[in-house]
């Protein structure tokens, strides 16, 4: 694997904010940094808007974000996101981005939940990896076999 590749990391966040401290849960944040961590130890820069964003205490006006994570999004070499369940709006607009711009993509689904049906179709038009999860040992080490194959 060659260093200098780009990853956008996304996921719900504004909804997994708690509201009295006005940032994310603890369990929340570490599945993201764990993440990150995996990706970074193989060579990858990662964008990820909640550490961007201090995990929810310093959000960004919609005009920035929208702006800055179009920009990453397209120059990224891998988009991997939690679209969430139920649906994160913010989360599928980027996969609709990533799916236009032809970016690899990697979905991780969490067995037994629902997910829209654009989402479970996705790969009918897009280069998507779906790995369904039960636990966070799941998918990393499904992860683990098929992010060669990915980039």
């Amino acid at each position: 694997m060659s260093q200098g590749k780009k990853m956008f990391l996304a996921g719900p966040f504004k909804s997994l904010v708690n509201s009295n401290t006005g940032i994310m849960g603890k369990h929340e944040k570490q599945k993201l940094i764990n993440l990150i961590s995996f990706f970074e130890t193989r060579g990858f820069s990662v964008h990820n808007a909640h550490k961007r964003e201090g995990w929810g205490k310093d959000f960004m006006t919609p005009e920035e974000c929208t702006e800055i994570d179009f920009k990453e999004i397209s120059a990224c070499d891998l988009f991997v996101a939690f679209p969430g369940a139920p649906a994160s709006p913010g989360t599928h607009i980027e996969i609709g981005w990533a799916s236009a711009l032809n970016k690899p993509i990697v979905l991780l689904l969490e067995e037994e939940k629902d997910y829209a049906f654009l989402i479970n179709g996705l790969g009918t038009i897009a280069n998507v990896t779906f790995i369904r999860f039960r636990t966070e040992e799941d998918y990393f080490s499904q992860l683990d076999k098929v992010y060669l194959q990915i980039v």
